[in-house]
């Protein structure tokens, strides 16, 4: 008990003896101011009491609201997806306002996971500088937007990194007609190179290891970066590799611009949606790693309807075929990576047809070809 009960008591046990004295069908007695006296303390602890009852009330507003970032975008009805909309082959706004890209169609393959639907998405094109930001306080749901996994970014800002879907590295850009075949030729060079980014600090890091001497030209837009090197206000462009070859497709004569065959760091790219945000990072992961495992099975957008009487137990898994019921664990329809393959294929279809050969891009899979093929992609079992 607290010092106001014991005093509540107290002054309760004086009323009681005050009531006492003055009944019992007597005359009052003669000592009656004094009783009074008693009785105004008791007024001046009841007086006390409704500030228990005020703390007692207010601890029902503490409690935190159940429900996560899922439910907030099965309630919206879309999914924000945070991209670059300036990369050629990963996110890039057409001239009709629609969104193409490698990353574009992962943001449209969680947003299928979800509603069952590849227009459900709304995409925001974000800076270097705002994609962290517009992520923390929730201006997008997920950013799908050529970002490295690193060590801050993992555990100081408070991001859960995907699965990579693209492993790439920092590569150079010269101009063809200064004949610079490795980066000692870039002494005493300029260099165009967009701040906020891993790119800047590697550049750093990697010509201090090397003594070569250089001068940084820093831009927060990837628009004047590109503008500039293309101008010719720089000797050289750094980026990951794979932003070199986009943006290089977009310029007014590709065939004047080289890539060094150096490659200086690594980078591996994904989704990344907010810590703590458990359920809504699992159906990123999944997404992902279902169609890494779909290309694995060859299980495509042409003939996944055709594994519906499959006897490969893994497969009745992945595609909701039995009653294992994976897609509920995930707050999804049991047959969600069936209506994400048939609107936006396995990972090959993806690659191929944003990046692959085909393309203008025309980048060779390397690192991201499946394990079974020599490279990194790899999908944990569905069990």
């Amino acid at each position: 008990m607290n010092r106001k009960f014991y005093t509540l008591l107290a002054g309760l046990s004086l009323l009681g003896l005050v009531l006492a004295a003055c009944g019992g069908g007597g005359a009052p007695a003669a000592g009656a101011t004094p009783q009074t006296i008693e009785v105004t303390r008791v007024v001046e602890v009841t007086r006390e009491v409704p500030i228990e009852a005020t703390v007692v009330v207010q601890v029902p507003a503490q409690v935190v609201p159940t429900g996560g970032r899922l439910d907030t975008i099965k309630q919206r009805g879309t999914l924000i997806c945070g991209v670059n909309g300036g990369l050629p082959g990963f996110s890039f706004l057409e001239s009709d306002g629609s969104f193409s890209g490698f990353d574009a169609d992962f943001c449209r393959a969680v947003a299928v996971a979800v509603f069952g639907d590849p227009a459900a998405v709304e995409f925001r094109a974000l800076s270097a500088q705002e994609r962290f930001t517009a992520l923390q306080t929730g201006e997008v749901d997920v950013l799908i937007r050529n970002t490295t996994w690193t060590f801050n970014r993992d555990v100081e800002l408070g991001m859960t990194f995907g699965p990579t879907t693209f492993y790439d590295g920092q590569g150079f850009m010269v101009h063809a007609d200064l004949g610079v075949t490795n980066l000692e030729g870039l002494e005493g060079g300029t260099v165009c190179v967009q701040t906020g980014t891993t790119t800047e600090l590697n550049l750093t890091d990697e010509m201090r290891r090397r003594n070569i001497s250089y001068e940084a030209v820093v831009f927060e837009d990837i628009d004047a970066t590109y503008a500039s090197y293309e101008e010719g206000r720089c000797d050289a462009v750094t980026s990951d590799r794979s932003q070199l070859v986009g943006r290089r497709s977009a310029m007014k004569d590709p065939s004047a611009h080289v890539l060094l065959e150096e490659t200086i760091s690594k980078e591996p790219l994904g989704p990344l949606t907010l810590q703590g945000d458990a359920q809504l990072a699992d159906v990123a992961a999944w997404t992902v790693f279902g169609l890494i495992s779909a290309e694995e099975k060859g299980i495509t957008s042409a003939n996944v309807d055709t594994f519906a009487s499959t006897a490969d137990p893994e497969i009745q898994r992945m595609l909701g075929l039995d009653d294992s019921q994976l897609g509920a664990k995930l707050g999804l329809e049991n047959d969600w990576l069936i209506e994400v393959l048939k609107a936006v294929g396995n990972y090959g279809e993806i690659y191929e047809r944003n990046l692959g050969a085909g393309t203008p891009l025309n980048i060779q899979r390397g690192l991201n070809e499946l394990w079974t093929e020599g490279g990194l992609l790899y999908s944990p079992p569905f069990r």
